[in-house]
């Protein structure tokens, strides 16, 4: 017996080594609410992904900035390149891009225009087609219909193809231009002409494709007549059901076009004559047939699909601007004909009635075409409330748009493929692939949670009773959240909370919701919330009118579990000192009503505004009580917060660096060197001679790390001089931020000015100058904010003031640093006379007087006699110009792949090291196991 133990724990040994456990991942689908199979997604950035089934079997997205990435699950992706416009004389997919699509940029799209700089190749289409001929006679090729543009209308279409999904792509031909004029011209930092003869429609008027130019192009004054013709930009290719080859494109302006392709070449086939279709439709001789949009409403990335299943073409276009305040948003249309009519669910025409026609320009401001076309997704925040489980703020986009779509044959799957931005997290965005399901008219419907390799399956009506938040996408055309109310899904099939109704399920998942006299169908779905890491049900529904409704169950939870959930979180939450109004929550989970009361609400409302105590009085201590509620279940809680008096305005700390890192105002410890990051350690920080003694030299890699706490207001003022060695894109002189998503960056170069730059939440703000400061001479930078009133100066002159900029600094612990911060490549240069002030905002007259006196004790003293600026600093190097492209705030940004704060101790990440640590240790346990074994072996042996 004991030998047949022996031999099962040698095998048990085995096991545990050879057997890799940590990268077990579970893929079947666990019981709803259960919590011990949370998925991990791998998300990259690509903007505007086309997508596309390699030959090899992964799924690949190619984008905007010659971004790509491929994946095996469309759950994990890995980038196929390291950063946008990486390397463009040696690209991956493009090879030297400047020599590839020298045809194409000779049009625009390389440092020309708003393209200055660098390079505008935008959103690119991927497609496989079996028919093109190569010169060898060889068939079939990837191709890239991608986009070049330097305005808003002067863009073309170029092609490139290659053998290889992953490249590199060789340029074949620019086949549509936009924006050209009808007599010689030049935009604005440009050198390109822009008559129309500088285009291929020279060439084709030349060998008899076209007679020749349409005088509607062009306005009364020779301009492109863009209210009437599109932006050329935003390609997308597929076959009918004829198997013949169609491109869409077009962006705002005149809307969307298609043209036939010819299948060997991939070039168009131009229509040669004007006319109209039937339902009064321009067709152009060049740009083709009208199909959705124009009168410079909002309207790009077209993508149609054709779906043999319905028999219906499905027409994808996104409304609004794609930053996170711009609205951006999917839309749909469908038609029987590949070239139209295209129509949404309430039967309005995808291309826009002349009524809408303001003449020639765009028009951001007008969404009067907010009712047409079916909004799949907008901006929305599957809110996480108090007392329910996970961290965060919960699962939202901001922003979704520019999608593609793939109907998945072998999984019986159909996705819908988009960027997405989020809530808190400014411009940084991420490819999102949701799955879809038609709604008995055969409409395509977004499920809530991006896909985690659910199936759609049979559910039960006691699956489906509970509380639900709710998103009602709507119709509007807006940057504003939509956030997550609660509702409750009752056994008797009606709907009651924030919206009233009925409920029925029919076809084992299918869902109608009624819903204030409007009808939504759709489906119920187990989906993964990430906000939670849970299997939930969920259901999506659209309504007649187009409108798509979701929701996603909660926890179940009794009345009184909740309540007291809410209690334990809100104890964390309330701060114990504060200078700043505070947030009083007043919904919780399953909609649990909070009611607050102050002690002393003159100090803090029952609302959470802060009235601090004046300079010169006692700090206040302010009881806050709230009565938590939720049906039969309450619970009362008392929090003591601490608010500080007002101080008096002062100068908070002062680095001149003639005694090393010491802060000259006596008030803050000594600057610490940092490495590469505002967190990171291993750096040097040196001395040279400065504006006034000794400066800061900083070598490009490190940074210094000053006091916390220097500003603790909304009215401050800043003062350093720099000398930049290098001047890179993004990179922070002065660097405060209460969090990673609320910050302010003092920055030489941000898309070509100097400027101040700030992040508050989902609010961006520039400050900028009217330029960008030298390289290796000294500048005196100098930044004021009065409650919210900012000021930027150069060199004592003001060169920016407006209001509105953000409330940053509502903490009394911020964190501050010259030259780092979370994300960009750090300052190299000289930095001296660093003086920051709190409460106090310096007059024109005083930062003048900084500038004209560097080594002035207060502003506006008298000059104790300030030394001539520093000599240059011998030897230094023409620094290689930063790649363009970057997104803010520039590289390396927090996300869920690369967050930026601290270890919190839970566990180890799974890198291969920590992998090995287990390998490790079971070759330990086995070797000692055998070792035992043979000692005892050894002993019996000598017992007999």
């Amino acid at each position: 017996m004991k030998c047949v133990i022996k031999k099962w724990l040698f095998f048990l040994l085995v096991i545990i080594v050879l057997f890799p456990w940590p990268y077990v991942k579970e893929k079947q689908v666990k019981a709803e609410g259960s919590q011990d199979d949370s998925i991990e997604f791998q998300h990259v950035s690509v903007h505007d992904p086309s997508i596309i089934k390699g030959d090899n079997g992964s799924y690949y997205v190619f984008g905007s900035h010659i971004a790509a990435a491929k994946s095996t699950d469309l759950m994990n992706w890995t980038s196929l390149v390291t950063s946008e416009y990486q390397t463009p004389e040696n690209n991956p997919i493009y090879g030297n891009l400047s020599e590839n699509l020298a045809e194409s940029f000779k049009w625009a799209g390389e440092n020309d225009a708003d393209s200055t700089g660098g390079y505008s190749v935008w959103a690119p289409d991927i497609f496989w087609n079996k028919d093109y001929a190569w010169d060898d006679g060889s068939k079939g090729a990837y191709m890239l219909y991608y986009s070049v543009s330097s305005t808003y209308i002067r863009s073309a279409i170029g092609i490139a193809v290659s053998k290889n999904i992953e490249g590199p792509y060789d340029y074949r031909d620019t086949i549509i231009y936009s924006g050209f004029t009808n007599y010689e011209t030049t935009d604005n930092k440009s050198v390109i002409n822009k008559h129309w003869e500088n285009t291929n429609i020279a060439e084709l008027i030349a060998d008899g494709t076209l007679d020749n130019v349409n005088p509607d192009w062009f306005t009364s004054e020779g301009n492109y007549n863009n209210a009437l013709y599109t932006n050329a930009i935003d390609a997308n290719i597929l076959y009918d059901e004829n198997g013949d080859l169609w491109m869409t494109y077009g962006s705002w302006s005149g809307g969307t076009f298609i043209l036939p392709l010819d299948k060997k070449t991939g070039v168009p086939i131009y229509p040669r004559k004007d006319g109209k279709t039937s339902d009064g439709r321009i067709v152009d001789r060049y740009f083709g047939t009208k199909i959705a949009g124009g009168y410079g409403r909002s309207g790009e990335g077209t993508y149609a699909v054709y779906d043999k299943e319905t028999g219906y073409y499905y027409l994808y276009i996104t409304y609004g601007g794609l930053a996170s305040d711009g609205g951006y948003q999917m839309r749909q249309f469908r038609s029987k004909k590949i070239d139209g009519p295209y129509e949404d669910a309430s039967g309005n025409a995808a291309v826009f009635p002349e009524s809408f026609n303001l003449g020639p320009g765009n028009f951001p401001s007008n969404d009067d075409h907010k009712e047409i076309g079916n909004k799949m997704m907008g901006n929305f925040l599957f809110k996480r409330d108090f007392g329910e489980d996970g961290s965060g703020i919960g699962t939202g986009y901001m922003s979704p748009g520019h999608n593609s779509f793939l109907i998945e044959e072998e999984l019986g799957k159909e996705f819908i493929v988009t960027h997405a931005r989020f809530p808190q997290q400014g411009e940084l965005h991420q490819v999102r692939v949701h799955q879809t399901f038609k709604n008995k008219e055969k409409w395509p419907v977004p499920t809530p949670f991006q896909y985690a390799g659910e199936t759609i399956e049979t559910v039960s009506e006691k699956d489906i009773v509970g509380d639900y938040k709710y998103i009602n996408h709507g119709k509007e055309i807006t940057g504003k959240l939509t956030e997550s109310q609660w509702i409750k899904l009752n056994a008797d099939k009606t709907v009651s909370g924030a919206v009233s109704g009925t409920w029925k399920l029919y076809d084992d998942y299918r869902v109608e919701v009624e819903i204030e006299g409007q009808i939504y169908d759709g489906v119920f779905i187990r989906q993964y919330d990430p906000a939670t890491a849970k299997w939930v049900m969920t259901f999506s529904a659209m309504s007649g009118e187009g409108v798509v409704i979701w929701g996603s169950r909660g926890d179940s939870k009794s009345n009184q579990e909740v309540v007291a959930s809410v209690k334990a979180e809100l104890i964390k939450a309330i701060p114990t000192e504060v200078i700043k109004d505070i947030s009083l929550p007043t919904q919780a989970a399953q909609g649990t009503a909070i009611v607050w009361v102050s002690s002393q609400p003159e100090i803090i409302s029952n609302d959470g505004i802060v009235t601090r105590p004046p300079f010169g009085s006692e700090n206040a201590d302010v009881k806050l009580t709230a009565t938590i509620t939720l049906g039969d279940a309450k619970e009362s809680l008392s929090v003591m917060v601490h608010v500080l008096a007002e101080e008096e305005g002062r100068l908070t700390a002062y680095y001149d660096f003639n005694d090393g890192f010491a802060d000259r105002s006596g008030n803050q410890a000594d600057a610490i060197v940092t490495g590469d990051r505002i967190h990171n350690t291993g750096g040097e920080v040196t001395f040279a001679k400065g504006i006034a003694g000794n400066a800061a030299k900083f070598n490009g890699e490190s940074g210094l790390k000053l006091a916390d706490g220097l500003i603790a207001s909304n009215k401050y003022s800043l003062s350093l001089w720099i000398k930049p060695e290098e001047i890179t894109e993004f990179t922070t002189t002065f660097f405060g931020a209460r969090t990673e998503n609320n910050w302010i960056s003092l920055v030489p170069n941000a898309q070509n000015v100097t400027k101040v730059w700030s992040h508050n939440g989902d609010q961006w703000y520039d400050a900028v100058s009217d330029s960008i400061i030298p390289k290796n001479e000294w500048t005196h930078f100098g930044f004021t904010v009065n409650e919210g009133e900012a000021k930027v100066y150069i060199n004592g002159e003001e060169k920016f003031s407006d209001g509105n900029f953000p409330d940053v600094f509502t903490t009394v612990n911020a964190q501050f640093s010259l030259g780092v911060n979370y994300w960009d490549m750090p300052f190299k240069g000289l930095m001296d006379e660093v003086r920051v002030y709190d409460g106090l905002v310096l007059t024109e007259t005083e930062m003048q007087s900084l500038f004209e006196n560097p080594v002035v004790e207060e502003p506006g003293a008298e000059e104790p006699g300030a030394e001539e600026p520093g000599a240059e600093e011998p030897g230094a190097e023409e620094p290689g110009a930063e790649e363009p492209g970057a997104e803010k705030p520039g590289t390396d940004k927090p996300s869920a792949e690369n967050p930026q704060t601290d270890n919190t101790g839970k566990a180890l990440p799974n890198t291969a090291t920590n992998e090995y640590n287990w390998i490790i240790g079971g070759l330990f346990l086995l070797a000692a196991g055998l070792s035992i074994s043979l000692v005892k072996r050894k002993r019996a042996m000598k017992v007999k």
